[in-house]
């Protein structure tokens, strides 16, 4: 049976995320990490057949992680309720500015380009770019799917806390889950680091465009969740 989903955020950690929950006897993604169904054309026989691959079986709890999902219109988000109004939701969060380098590094890497070969307007080009603005902008991604689903359904977590207490993170998301806590099997690799990025720094006239950008998408995040993120505003992209 269906009974979760991952929906990013995209360079966050949910690689991380994922092959850790793996390991867990009472958690399983049949289809593997990232599906892409749901940001991706489908009729109703499609949708049957995604369904069917949660069968069920004897694993506790099935699900899946797509970060794409994130960024989901409020229609497809209610098309997911409609099918499943039970879903507990997982939600990784990372400092936008950093989010957004990571993924323009990951970029460079897909258009097969050297560090140094792109310019800085490149870069820039990539900022502006509708995804990328998209995937950082935490509160309205949120918004769309609070508004089909209660607050207690959804869970929070952030990539800074992965980063001090990885242990505890995964403890988190498996409390939220409703399975019994990581034991050592699955904890033993928990501080590892997935998909790593090339760890170039990022430069300091992209980071203050960066900064002004995703201010305002920091503060209303804040105030959606009631808390307060000032490392946001002055941590170091890796």
């Amino acid at each position: 049976m269906w009974q979760f989903l991952g929906i990013g955020a995209q360079k966050a950690g949910t690689t991380w995320l994922y092959q850790n929950l793996q390991r867990h006897p009472e958690i399983s993604f049949p289809g593997g990490k990232e599906m892409h169904f749901w940001n991706r054309p489908h009729d109703a026989a499609a949708v049957g057949r995604y369904l069917s691959t949660f069968s069920g079986g004897d694993t506790a709890c099935e699900g899946e992680i797509t970060p794409a999902y994130a960024i989901l219109p409020v229609a497809g988000v209610a098309e997911i309720a409609h099918h499943a109004p039970a879903l507990r939701i997982l939600y990784l969060l990372r400092n936008p500015v950093e989010r957004a380098w990571s993924s323009a590094l990951m970029a460079l890497d897909r258009a097969e380009m050297e560090w140094g070969e792109a310019s800085e307007a490149w870069f820039m080009d990539h900022f502006r770019s509708a995804g990328s603005l998209a995937r950082g902008d935490y509160a309205r991604c949120l918004q769309g799917w609070l508004e089909h689903y209660r607050r207690d359904q959804l869970l929070v977590m952030f990539y800074d806390d992965v980063l001090r207490d990885p242990a505890a993170v995964l403890g988190e998301a498996c409390a939220h889950l409703g399975v019994s806590p990581p034991d050592a099997h699955v904890l033993n690799d928990a501080s590892r680091r997935v998909f790593a990025g090339s760890g170039h720094a990022l430069p300091p006239r992209l980071r203050a465009f960066l900064q002004e950008v995703y201010e305002p998408r920091i503060r209303a995040l804040e105030a959606l969740l009631d808390v307060r993120l000032p490392a946001w505003r002055q941590a170091e992209a890796t």
